[in-house]
């Protein structure tokens, strides 16, 4: 559970996260992309690799190829199993 945390502390994890949110099954390219025109954020397309390898080693992304292209989606069952493990108090 601390990879997921870890992941979730970096800002630019967050966008990304937010933009597989809006639009699920992205490339590098579409996600370099809307990162700058959305956020304003002039990551390079290895900084954002390297963020989405964080974000893959904690559960919150799964890939996968079709030909040359590489496409992420979200997957939200890390953070789901976070809420169960407290669940608000009534």
């Amino acid at each position: 559970m601390g990879d997921i945390f870890h992941a979730l502390a970096a800002p630019a994890r967050r966008a990304i996260l937010d933009e597989l949110h809006d639009r699920d099954g992205q490339t590098l390219f579409e996600l370099c992309t809307r990162l700058t025109m959305k956020h304003g954020l002039g990551l390079s397309r290895q900084a954002v690799s390297q963020h989405l390898d964080v974000l893959e080693a904690a559960g919150l992304v799964t890939s996968r190829r079709d030909g040359k292209f590489k496409f992420h989606h979200l997957d939200t069952a890390p953070l789901q199993r976070i809420a169960e493990r407290w669940p608000p108090r009534t």
